[in-house]
């Protein structure tokens, strides 16, 4: 089943390719969505996909950049089947 995630990421998460990298994550897994920073510090995340795929996309992100991470807010949701790829959003 197709599921939507949204996850704003804190701590020192922008200037250490946090947005690239989750592009290419989730280009491995089937992910898509959207990445984008947020003018506070904090990057905003996206995404559809199956479950399973959302859940090994998400334990990446975090594996890759655990250390740079804080704090996670997310929030599960049905798809709304919206996306066709994933990518780097640059608008603020």
């Amino acid at each position: 089943m197709e599921k939507r995630v949204h996850v704003f990421y804190s701590g020192t998460v922008q200037g250490v390719f946090f947005r690239s990298t989750s592009k290419e994550i989730a280009d491995e897994f089937g992910v898509k969505g959207w990445v984008r920073n947020l003018s506070d510090g904090r990057v905003e995340l996206a995404a559809e996909a199956e479950e399973e795929a959302l859940h090994r996309f998400l334990g990446k992100v975090k594996a890759t950049f655990g250390a740079y991470i804080r704090k996670e807010d997310t929030k599960w949701d049905d798809s709304l089947g919206e996306f066709t790829h994933f990518r780097i959003d640059y608008t603020r």
